[in-house]
């Protein structure tokens, strides 16, 4: 099996639209109305909405592909968080949200979180920022311990809105610094 990340380019919006309504559910906790998790791919996820995201020079989306098909995607939101909650939790600055980190989930555990999670990372440094953030939903224990592992600690928390529903996220944060 091969894998291949790269950089998202304007060609690639509907193959995005798709990951991202396939994905996008299992973030949700359980018990999330199924009509709130479609007003959001509708109002957030849709091609349309990722023509825009691949035009907007503060992202940067990495798209995994396996054997040729579409996987997986990360989204980079450069620049100062506009949520007063986050901006007040995290401590490195400058800094880049990651907006979103999604694996299909027929794919998760084969090995294509991790590597595209380093080139989102190489992709934010190669930009200059000293930190990163995401928001996380307390319930979602499989992606915290995901974002631990890969450096990511809690820093504070934020709502979100699926739909109508809110929901509560841990803010988690870490260092761009390279060891040396």
């Amino acid at each position: 099996m091969t894998l291949t990340i790269r950089a998202a380019e304007p060609t690639d919006a509907a193959d995005l639209a798709v990951l991202a309504a396939a994905t996008f559910e299992l973030a949700c906790p359980p018990g999330t109305a199924p009509e709130s998790i479609s007003t959001f791919i509708t109002e957030n996820l849709s091609e349309a909405h990722f023509v825009r995201y691949l035009a907007d020079p503060h992202r940067d989306i990495r798209l995994a592909h396996l054997d040729g098909e579409p996987t997986g995607y990360t989204m980079l939101v450069f620049g100062e968080p506009g949520d007063t909650d986050v901006a007040a939790a995290i401590s490195l600055r400058p800094t880049v949200e990651l907006s979103k980190v999604y694996v299909l989930g027929h794919h998760h555990g084969a090995g294509i979180a991790a590597p595209l999670m380093l080139a989102t990372l190489d992709a934010a440094r190669a930009v200059g920022v000293a930190g990163m953030w995401l928001g996380v939903n307390q319930r979602n224990a499989r992606a915290i311990r995901f974002y631990e592992k890969n450096g990511f600690a809690r820093a504070g928390v934020k709502s979100f809105m699926v739909g109508p529903e809110l929901h509560q996220d841990f803010v988690m944060e870490r260092s761009l610094a390279v060891a040396s």
